[in-house]
């Protein structure tokens, strides 16, 4: 491991313009489970997709908005980890750097990360469900509010749901950024949900070194430069410590 950190240094010490995009496991440590993770208590009989679509949401809102109440409250009791911290020093260390990230819990820019690119939208966001218009303002858990936008429209989380499309400019964003890259760092993603997983492929086809960091093996894991077998909060910390 301590070689291939060095291996790692070496290779951003040589770059600049460093790309991170991250998935879930980069939150599991703060106590965020992740997205497919059992439900617990009410939620137990639910699986995630049968909540999280547009479909469901026009069904039964109030089932939807309630579910994502209580996502929330875990997201709010959350801190960021000692992996969202060392994300946020690498940021100040290299000279461009991106930050793109599958989560929707907005812990990297607690932890510091001021411009990061959210292809699944922040849970802690409300939007018209008609419109796509964003409201402001915290909003009760029980029901979800009327939109002031278009008459007889709910609002809801502003997170992408299955069968929906990626925010256009955040993506396009991170398609610019991952094609322009010198390294690109997959810390924490199983590199399977697309188009977020091609973002690596798109890299490495352009000539970026791709680094991943990850306790289990993914799709990714045979086309990397290097992987760190561990949790970011693990490993990061070590490579901005040997930086």
């Amino acid at each position: 491991m301590r070689e291939r950190i060095s291996r790692v240094c070496d290779i951003v010490r040589r770059a600049d313009r460093v790309v991170v995009m991250t998935g879930a496991g980069t939150s599991a440590e703060s106590g965020i489970p992740t997205f497919r993770e059992a439900q617990t208590g009410l939620w137990a009989k639910f699986r995630p997709e049968e909540l999280a679509t547009p479909q469901a949401f026009e069904a039964d809102p109030q089932r939807v908005w309630q579910w994502y109440s209580w996502r929330r409250e875990l997201v709010r009791k959350a801190q960021p980890n000692a992996g969202h911290e060392a994300l946020a020093k690498l940021a100040a260390a290299v000279p461009r750097f991106s930050l793109v990230t599958q989560n929707v819990d907005g812990l990297h820019q607690r932890a510091g990360n001021t411009h990061v690119l959210e292809l699944h939208g922040n849970i802690l966001r409300n939007r018209c469900h008609a419109s796509g218009r964003i409201v402001e303002g915290d909003l009760p858990d029980g029901e979800p509010p009327p939109s002031p936008f278009v008459k007889g429209a709910f609002i809801r989380p502003d997170v992408v749901w299955f069968g929906e499309a990626l925010p256009e400019d955040a993506f396009a964003r991170a398609v610019e950024v991952s094609r322009d890259a010198n390294v690109f760092f997959s810390v924490g993603t199983s590199s399977q949900v697309e188009p977020a997983a091609s973002l690596a492929r798109l890299a490495a086809s352009s000539g970026a070194q791709v680094i991943e960091i990850n306790p289990d093996t993914t799709p990714l894991s045979g086309q990397a430069d290097v992987v760190l077998r561990g949790s970011s909060a693990q490993i990061l910390p070590q490579i901005m410590a040997a930086l």
